[in-house]
């Protein structure tokens, strides 16, 4: 048996199926539904979590429902993930083609490094996660440093836990950040700013329940200007600047829709914080998929990395990318979509359909 495919076979992990052919990305004008988005997706999530009992805040909002349910999610997530796993474990030992199975091979020799060599911090096993690495606050002081971290004025992090850090130097540094709802699921990006905060709270607002408490949610006709991006990663190449997170597709999401707003362009630099055992040196370049995003620098505990980033940045929103079942866990890109084909009389293309694993069939609406 070929031993790339005896190494898979031993991978537990969520597996999308996809196809790297390139097709066109479709720009359209503003859409004008920010309102409708605030009123329809962030309030009554923030209801749900206040008329619960329990509240411990003077707007009412409970902290430990909303931590809960966060917790339950995740925790759903990644047992779907496994589920997937299996799935297409079987569909490989068929003999049918993965395009994506190189990149759970590399993840998970990543992932069993760190556990090994106990280099993680909670929440562990670091499986399925942006690992929370040993250093990651020595890492987040090194990003503070750079150029265009003190030079920039809008700075958009991911939720995950080794950038917390990041998100607090950020506002502590009088930055607005922009930092997204976990996995999309209940909502959009939220804006926090340090003029919003006290000190005694300012800590708080770097995780999911300060951002949920003390976050100004925005919509996609928000004008904004993001200066630097900051992203999680498992593992990255420094000489090239190719990245793989946890397998997911969110950031590179993320990514796309901040390049449909306008808030970002080809030269808004990408930033990721690792550790030193994150460096790979086998990340095949010519398997990249369109929507993967590349990092132009890379900080560890130990050092910053220059990469010499040759791969292009996903330009938007590949609608034909994107399975029915993936669109419909995520709220605002279905509203997107709907509206794009209302305003422009055009049906946007969909992706190849992927099998999910029985327990996000039942989930999805």
């Amino acid at each position: 048996m070929d031993a790339n495919l005896i190494r898979f076979k031993q991978i537990s992990c969520f597996i999308i199926k996809e196809k790297s052919h390139v097709t066109k990305t479709h720009s359209f004008n503003s859409l004008n539904f920010e309102n409708k988005f605030r009123n329809s997706y962030l309030s009554p999530l923030r209801m749900n979590f206040s008329v619960m009992g329990g509240s411990n805040s003077k707007n009412g909002f409970n902290e430990a429902a909303f931590e809960t349910e966060r917790l339950t999610l995740d925790s759903k997530a990644r047992e779907e993930m496994a589920e997937k796993a299996q799935m297409e474990i079987s569909a490989v030992e068929a003999e049918e083609e993965d395009p994506k199975a190189w990149k759970w091979i590399i993840r998970k020799r990543v992932w069993d490094m760190m556990e090994a060599e106990n280099i993680a911090q909670n929440p562990r096993p670091v499986h399925h996660r942006i690992p929370n690495f040993v250093g990651a606050a020595a890492a987040a002081k090194k990003l503070s440093e750079l150029e265009v971290f003190r030079t920039s004025d809008c700075v958009k992090v991911n939720p995950d836990s080794p950038q917390k850090q990041v998100r607090f130097l950020t506002l502590s540094g009088e930055k607005k950040l922009l930092t997204p709802q976990p996995r999309l699921r209940t909502g959009f990006f939220s804006v926090l700013e340090s003029s919003m905060l006290s000190l005694s709270t300012m800590g708080e607002a770097c995780t999911s329940v300060g951002v949920a408490k003390y976050g100004k949610p925005i919509g996609l006709d928000e004008k904004l200007k993001v200066d630097l991006i900051v992203i999680g990663s498992v593992a990255v190449d420094p000489k090239t600047g190719a990245r793989l997170g946890k397998g997911e597709g969110f950031a590179e999401l993320e990514y796309a829709m901040l390049r449909y707003m306008g808030a970002i362009d080809d030269s808004t630099p990408v930033v990721t914080s690792i550790h030193d055992r994150q460096l790979v040196d086998d990340i095949p370049v010519e398997k990249l998929l369109i929507h993967d995003v590349p990092v132009d620098i890379i900080c560890t505990p130990t050092q910053v990395i220059f990469t010499n980033n040759s791969i292009p940045k996903p330009q938007g929103i590949y609608w034909d990318k994107l399975s029915p079942e993936k669109l419909g866990q995520i709220r605002i890109l279905r509203e997107l979509k709907r509206r794009i084909e209302r305003e422009t009389g055009q049906k946007l293309p969909s992706g190849p359909s992927e099998k999910l694993p029985a327990t996000a069939q039942r989930t999805r609406r």
